[in-house]
C-alpha cells in the first residue's frame, strides 16, 4: 500500500485532480498486488450503492434549489439587520448567513463560492481589502461543516457506523460557537483595518420581525429535519429527498421564483457538483479496499496507541495528522480513507464516536482553506481577484477563531454531547 500512497502524493504534487489521483493509485495498488480486476469494479461500484450517501446528492440539489429559489437572498437580508450595526459588518452577514445556510447547504465550498459571489461586489464598494473579504467567506463557509445537514458527517456517520441524527444533533453546539468566535474575530480585524458600520444602531424589533417572517420557510427546514429524522419518520437518504420536494414547493408556491429555466440550470449546475464527488466515492472505495488488505488500520492503532494511551494528547496528535492531511487532500477523501482507520483507535481510549466525528470533519474541513490544495481557498480567491498568500495574510484571525473551536471540543466533549443526549438519550 506504501507504493500507492505514493503514487497518490505525487499525482497530488504534479496538480492531478484528486478523483483521478487515488483512482490512479488504487489501480496500480491491485496491479502490484495481483488482486482480480473484478474485485476493483465492485469495489468502485459499491461505495456508490449505499442508501445512506444518497442524502449526499440530494442535498447539494436541495442547496441549489434553495439558492435558486429566493431563500438564500432572503436568509441574507435577515442577517444583514442583524449585524448591520457591527464593524465590518458585511464580512458579519457572511457569518451568520453560513450558519443560517448550514440547514440548507452543507458543502463548506459551495457555501463559500456562493457567498463572496453575493457579497463580494459589495465588500469591494466599500473599501473592503480583497483578501480579508476571500477569508471571511472563506473561512466562515466552515460552519455548514457543523450545522446539520453536513455532508461531511452524513459520510463520517456512515462509514463509521456512527448515528447520524446524533451527529446532526451534536453540530449545533460547535456551529453556533464557531459563529461567535468568526464574528468576534471579523469585529477585531475590522477594527484594526477601519471597517466601521453601516448603521450607527441596531436595527429595531420591528425590521428583526419582519425579516423573520420574509425568511420563515428557510428558517423552518432545519427544525423540520431534525424532528423529523430523531422520530424516526424519515432517515437521513429521505430527508435528503424531502429538502428537495421542500425547496421545489417553497420556489413555486410561496416565492414563486422558481421557472422552468432557472430549474433547468439548477438541474445542470447540481450534475456537475454530483459527478465530482461521485468519482471520488467510486476510487475511494478501491484505495479503502488497499488500507484493509494490507492490514494499514491495524498498524497505525498501534503507533498511534504505543505513543500515548492519554485520550486529550491523542486527540491532539490526530488533530495535527488532519491539519497535515488536509493541505493536501479533499476532505470526502479524508473522511472515507481515515474514519475506519482512526475511530476505532479513538474508541479504543474511550473518545466517544459522535465527538471524534465533529472533531475529525471540523479540522479536515479546514483543509479547504489551507495551502496549498485547497478548494475553497483557491476559489475565493479567483471570485475576488485576489492571490492565495493575500487571503491566507488576512485570515489568521479566522484561522485562530476556527482552531479554538477544536480545542474546545477536545477539552469539554461533554458539551458537544449535550444536545444528542437531551434528544436521544445518553449512550452507552
Amino acid at each position: 500500500m506504501g507504493t500507492a500512497i505514493i503514487i497518490f502524493l505525487v499525482f497530488l504534487i504534479l496538480g492531478m485532480p484528486v478523483a483521478f489521483a487515488i483512482g490512479i493509485s488504487g489501480f496500480a495498488f491491485f496491479i502490484i498486488k495481483g488482486l482480480p480486476m473484478s474485485i476493483l469494479v465492485q469495489k468502485s461500484i459499491s461505495t456508490t450503492q449505499s442508501f445512506t450517501m444518497l442524502a449526499i446528492p440530494l442535498f447539494i440539489l436541495a442547496g441549489n434549489l434553495m439558492n435558486a429559489t429566493g431563500i438564500t437572498r432572503r436568509l441574507m437580508r435577515l442577517a444583514n439587520v442583524l449585524t448591520g450595526h457591527m464593524y465590518g459588518n458585511i464580512g458579519q452577514v457572511s457569518c451568520v448567513l453560513s450558519t443560517l445556510m448550514g440547514g440548507v447547504s452543507g458543502s463548506a465550498v459551495a457555501d463559500a463560492a456562493m457567498e463572496t459571489r453575493i457579497l463580494g461586489p459589495e465588500m469591494t464598494r466599500l473599501g473592503y481589502a480583497k483578501g480579508w473579504s476571500a477569508a471571511v467567506n472563506g473561512l466562515s463557509g466552515l460552519i455548514v461543516a457543523t450545522i446539520p445537514p453536513s455532508m461531511g458527517l452524513i459520510i463520517y456517520g456512515t462509514v463509521g457506523e456512527v448515528s447520524i441524527g446524533r451527529l446532526f444533533m451534536a453540530g449545533w453546539v460547535p456551529g453556533l460557537l464557531m459563529m461567535v468566535l468568526l464574528m468576534a474575530a471579523t469585529t477585531i480585524s475590522a477594527r484594526k483595518l477601519g471597517y466601521k458600520p453601516e448603521h450607527d444602531k441596531p436595527a429595531t424589533l420591528a425590521e428583526i420581525g419582519r425579516e423573520l417572517l420574509s425568511s420563515i420557510w428557510a428558517l423552518l427546514f432545519p427544525v423540520l429535519l431534525i424532528v423529523l429524522i430523531r422520530f424516526g419518520i424519515m432517515s437521513p437518504s429521505e430527508s435528503g429527498a424531502f429538502a428537495c420536494a421542500y425547496a421545489v414547493f417553497v420556489g413555486t408556491v410561496i416565492y414563486r421564483e422558481l421557472t422552468w429555466p432557472v430549474l433547468i440550470q439548477t438541474l445542470k449546475d447540481s450534475v456537475k457538483d454530483i459527478t465530482v464527488i461521485t468519482i471520488i466515492l467510486c476510487f475511494s472505495g478501491v484505495f479503502g479496499y488497499g488500507i484493509v488488505f494490507d492490514n494499514l488500520t491495524t498498524a497505525i492503532a498501534s503507533a498511534l496507541v504505543s505513543v500515548t494511551n492519554n485520550s486529550t494528547l491523542l486527540l491532539f496528535l490526530v488533530v495535527l495528522f488532519l491539519l497535515l492531511c488536509g493541505c493536501f487532500m479533499e476532505t470526502t477523501v479524508i473522511a472515507l480513507i481515515l474514519t475506519p482507520i482512526l475511530l476505532p483507535v479513538m474508541q479504543r481510549v474511550g473518545v466517544d464516536p459522535v465527538v471524534f466525528g465533529m472533531i475529525m470533519m471540523t479540522t479536515v474541513t479546514f483543509g479547504v482553506m489551507t495551502p496549498p490544495v485547497g478548494t475553497g481557498l483557491y476559489a475565493v480567491s479567483d471570485i475576488m481577484g485576489c492571490s492565495i498568500q493575500e487571503t491566507v495574510k488576512y485570515g489568521i484571525a479566522f484561522y485562530i477563531a476556527v482552531i479554538l473551536v477544536v480545542v474546545f471540543m477536545i477539552f469539554f466533549p461533554q458539551a458537544v454531547l449535550w444536545l444528542p443526549d437531551l434528544v436521544y438519550g445518553v449512550s452507552m
